[in-house]
C-alpha cells in the first residue's frame, strides 16, 4: 500500500470512528410524553370546567407519546415546572379566545419558555391545531391578524408552496400521500377565522419567523394552512390531522386510507421531534400522578363535534 492509498484510508477512518462517535452522543428519548392544553367549556359544572378532545390523546399516543393535561387553572410557578418535566406541548383546536381565556394565559407561558429553552439549546417542539395555530400567529405577531373565512366544516386539498421542499414536516411524508394531499380534500377544517396570506406578508414578524408551507381559499380569501418556524421547532396547521382517524360525527370528516396516513404522518412527525427532549419529571410517582391515564374519557359524540372529551376541575 502506497503512502497515499495509507492516508486516504486513515482518513476515511478518522471520519467513520468521528461520525460514529457523534452519533452515539446524540441520545433519543423512547419514552416522549407531550403536554395538551386544556381549554374552558361552554357551560361550566362541578368537575368540569374545562376539557381536552380525546382524539388529540388518541393522535399522540398513535405514534409513541404519552400525554399530560395542561391544566389552565394551574399556576405559572405550577405550568412551568411541568413545562420542565415533558417533552413537547400541543395547542389544540376548540372555540374559545386567544386573548382573554385561560388557554390563550397557558399558551403565552408555553410559548415563552419554549422560545428560551430552544435559544438555550434545549430542543422543545410545539404544534398548534386549528385554533392552536391562530394562536401561534397571535403570540409571534403580537397582533389580532385573523379575518373571517367560510371555513367551519369542509375538507380541503392543501396547495404546497415552493417551501415545501426544505420542510422539516413533510420531509419523511411519502410522495404518494404528498400528491394525494395535493389533489385530493384530505385536510378537514372547523374554523371561522384565518389568516389570509396577504396578512401574514404584511406582518414583518410572522414573514420572520415561520415559512409557509402550504395554502388554502375558501374561494374568497386565500389563506396560510400550514407553518413552521425557520430558528424553532414550532409548527402549526389550521387543518385538523386528528379527526381523520379518531372522529366521526361530522359527514365532512374524510376517512379514506390517504386522510387516515394523513393523521398518521403528522403525528409521527410531531412526537419525534418530542424525542429530541430529555425533560424528565422528577420521579416515577410524580409521572405517574400527571399522566392522562388517571381521567376517563367521557363520550360525548351526541352532543358535541368530538366523540370523547376528558372533562377536568
Amino acid at each position: 500500500m502506497t503512502s497515499i492509498h495509507f492516508v486516504c484510508v486513515l482518513t476515511i477512518v478518522n471520519a467513520v470512528l468521528s461520525a460514529s462517535y457523534f452519533t452515539a452522543e446524540i441520545k433519543t428519548n423512547t419514552r416522549p410524553i407531550i403536554g395538551v392544553l386544556a381549554q374552558e367549556v361552554y357551560n361550566p359544572q362541578p368537575g368540569r370546567n374545562s376539557y381536552i378532545a380525546a382524539s388529540y390523546v388518541k393522535f399522540l399516543e398513535s405514534a409513541g407519546a404519552r400525554v399530560v393535561p395542561v391544566i389552565i387553572n394551574k399556576s405559572d410557578e405550577e405550568n412551568t415546572r411541568l413545562f420542565k418535566s415533558i417533552n413537547g406541548v400541543l395547542f389544540p383546536g376548540g372555540g374559545v379566545s386567544i386573548e382573554t381565556s385561560g388557554y390563550s394565559r397557558a399558551a403565552a407561558l408555553f410559548y415563552r419558555l419554549a422560545l428560551e429553552a430552544n435559544s438555550k439549546g434545549d430542543y422543545f417542539p410545539i404544534l398548534g391545531i386549528c385554533l392552536g395555530f391562530e394562536q401561534l400567529t397571535l403570540l409571534t405577531s403580537s397582533q389580532l391578524l385573523l379575518s373571517h373565512t367560510n371555513t367551519s366544516g369542509v375538507a380541503l386539498p392543501l396547495n404546497f408552496t415552493d417551501e415545501t421542499r426544505d420542510s422539516q414536516l413533510f420531509k419523511d411524508f411519502p410522495d404518494d400521500l404528498m400528491k394525494s394531499l395535493a389533489s385530493e380534500s384530505l385536510t378537514e377544517n372547523s374554523h371561522q377565522w384565518s389568516l389570509t396570506t396577504a396578512n401574514f406578508t404584511k406582518s414583518e414578524r410572522l414573514k420572520k419567523f415561520y415559512r409557509v408551507l402550504s395554502t388554502n381559499t375558501d374561494g374568497q380569501n386565500e389563506f396560510v394552512s400550514t407553518v413552521e418556524a425557520y430558528e424553532f421547532p414550532i409548527y402549526g396547521t389550521q387543518w385538523h390531522p386528528e379527526k381523520n382517524a379518531f372522529e366521526w360525527t361530522r359527514p365532512y370528516i374524510p376517512h379514506t386510507p390517504s386522510a387516515i396516513k394523513t393523521t398518521f404522518y403528522t403525528a409521527q412527525f410531531f412526537v419525534n421531534e418530542a424525542r429530541k427532549n430529555l425533560h424528565t419529571f422528577g420521579s416515577t410517582e410524580e409521572e405517574q400522578k400527571a399522566l392522562i391515564y388517571n381521567y376517563n374519557p367521557v363520550y360525548t359524540g351526541t352532543e358535541s363535534s368530538f366523540e370523547q372529551k376528558y372533562f377536568f376541575d
